[in-house]
């Protein structure tokens, strides 16, 4: 396999770092770009780095793939071979309150990260969308052919904009794209706002945590492991044609209750030695912009590369709990 080189755009968060050591392990050239911003904490951002760091064939740049010339200006001096952009403003509810954001970093940098790959043309762009495309359907399980026309937060209308502005550039300039909509990714190292990290946080503290919809939601729970897998394999399936243009699901295809999530989040908290019971909890009704279940059908993905991802919460969840004592209880 001749060894390439890759724009990875948000380099320092969650999946993208694990992406990055994924394509580092495999011989080729990573140039990282990340803003560092504080969203969440920024000593995670700076520990995720650490892990990429120590590979001569990795570069970082600290900037915002909203700022048109940092963009240009890497792209012309750097020659890449695959671009996979998954910098965005994460957090549906944040959305909410915080729009302008939004726009700026999920619409106008994926705008420049487009123009510039039509001004230095790459093999392949994968950028990172979202299973909230999908809304409030009662549909399932989720397909990439359904009708994503009513997303129901602002996040899911900036990606469903990306998947759209996508098949524009694939159509009119013949880049080659593929959108990836992923269902709830978790694991070590993960984004603090996500529940499953925001829980643990709130258990530790002895607080009571809110569970919404009186717990009656479903999420497709997907190992970040299981995300770099599945992207890994589509890296060399470039789509071809008149519209070049693909969306595949990578989600795990097995939807879990959430009180049986935290079940089993609060046993392998307890097995580790970080709390002493079950937590408190608070039942209330469902927030605005939140969807009742998410739930990926795999097939094409299956079908197009033969993955589907199979990491059992029993093993996801006891891996985050390892790494939550590592990183956080024994930093004195």
């Amino acid at each position: 396999m001749t060894m390439k080189k890759y724009l990875v755009t948000g380099a320092a968060g969650f999946i993208g770092s694990y992406l990055a050591k994924e394509l580092l392990n495999a011989g080729n050239t990573v140039v990282g770009i990340d803003n560092l911003n504080d969203y969440y904490d920024v000593r995670l951002k700076d520990a995720r780095l650490e892990t990429l760091v120590p590979y001569e064939n990795f570069k970082f740049i600290k900037g915002d793939i909203s700022d048109r010339e940092l963009v240009f200006k890497t792209f012309e001096t750097e020659h890449f071979d695959v671009v996979i952009n998954l910098a965005a403003q994460a957090g549906v509810r944040y959305s909410i309150t915080n729009p302008d954001v939004y726009i700026q970093s999920n619409v106008i940098g994926f705008y420049n990260i487009l123009e510039a790959c039509r001004s230095y043309p790459v093999e392949h762009l994968l950028y990172a969308s979202s299973s909230s495309v999908y809304g409030n359907q009662d549909k399932t399980p989720f397909s990439v052919d359904d009708d994503v026309s009513k997303p129901i937060s602002l996040y899911a209308a900036t990606k469903k904009t990306n998947e759209l502005m996508a098949y524009t550039y694939s159509h009119l300039y013949k880049i080659p794209t593929t959108g990836l909509r992923f269902f709830t990714v978790y694991g070590p190292m993960g984004r603090p706002d996500m529940a499953y990290f925001s829980f643990t946080n709130k258990m530790i503290a002895g607080e009571t945590i809110q569970i919404f919809n009186n717990g009656d939601l479903k999420r497709d729970f997907t190992y970040v492991d299981d995300i770099v897998t599945g992207i890994c394999k589509l890296i060399p399936c470039v789509p071809e044609g008149d519209d070049p243009y693909a969306v595949y699901n990578i989600g795990n295809n097995k939807p879990e209750d959430l009180l049986h999530f935290i079940e089993v989040l609060e046993g392998c908290l307890i097995a580790e030695g970080i709390i002493n019971g079950p937590a408190k909890k608070e039942f209330l009704p469902m927030q605005k912009g939140d969807v009742y279940q998410t739930y990926a059908d795999v097939v094409p993905l299956m079908n197009k590369v033969g993955f589907k991802p199979e990491t059992t919460i029993d093993e996801g969840l006891s891996r985050f709990a390892k790494w939550y004592k590592e990183f956080y209880m024994n930093e004195d």
